[in-house]
């Protein structure tokens, strides 16, 4: 049976997304300064982000209010409105980010647009990344765009149900081994792991490297390859 469906991530998989977060922490940590030294002023600020998780999901809207937060937790009663007025224009101007495409990415999806059917699988505030998605230009190669909260082996099987799709037919994408790699394969379906350089460490786990439907790529550009290899293979 041949792929027929390829799912992809966006941020960091289709456009840049992590080095705008990072510009946004070290401005951060530059501004909590006098309260505290840069590792401990991230070190709280990272675990104060997977704690809100829960309550705020994922995103650039999330990430300033744990900036918020965090610094608060810092300066205590000494954190001035200035300061919370520039946390704001931290968040602000991460929101406003270009739009900057990897190498290549829309050749790559030109390709895979040809193999199957193409549907964007992607966390993080809904306003925010349909906003991304319409700014890359790459809206009318995808027959589906999911945003979701998290992504889960159940997450996974409603998108497969939604378009008609047996999970041995499908394939997920991504730069997250937790996220994208390793609920995909729960779920039944082939997992493609790209790595990035400034991968968040929240979503870092052990690849599955015996496991029969898991592949790790240089890039997306190898994806197409791999898909005609295993359709071979059948």
């Amino acid at each position: 049976m041949p792929i027929d469906l390829i799912c992809l991530d966006a941020d960091d998989t289709l456009w840049h997304n992590m080095r705008f977060f990072a510009a946004a922490e070290q401005a951060f940590a530059d501004l909590v300064a006098p309260f505290a030294d840069d590792a401990a002023a991230r070190a709280r600020m990272q675990a104060i982000e997977v704690r809100n998780l829960r309550h705020y999901g994922y995103g650039a809207k999330s990430f300033t209010l744990s900036m918020i937060e965090t610094a608060l937790e810092l300066a205590g009663d000494d954190l001035s409105a200035a300061a919370v007025r520039r946390i704001l224009a931290i968040g602000r101007e991460l929101l406003a980010h270009p739009v900057e495409l990897l190498d290549g990415i829309g050749e790559t999806l030109e390709r895979l647009a040809g193999m199957g059917r193409l549907v964007l699988v992607t966390k993080g505030d809904l306003l925010h990344q349909e906003v991304k998605l319409a700014a890359s230009g790459l809206g009318q190669l995808f027959t589906g765009v999911e945003i979701v909260s998290d992504k889960r082996a159940d997450t996974f099987v409603r998108v497969f149900h939604r378009y008609g799709c047996a999970p041995e037919r499908a394939v997920m994408a991504g730069d997250s081994m937790r996220s994208d790699v390793l609920p995909a394969l729960e779920a039944g379906a082939w997992g493609a792991f790209i790595p990035q350089p400034m991968a968040w460490a929240h979503e870092a786990a052990t690849a599955p490297v015996d496991h029969p439907r898991f592949r790790q790529l240089a890039s997306l550009a190898d994806l197409p390859d791999w898909i005609a290899e295993m359709e071979r293979d059948r």
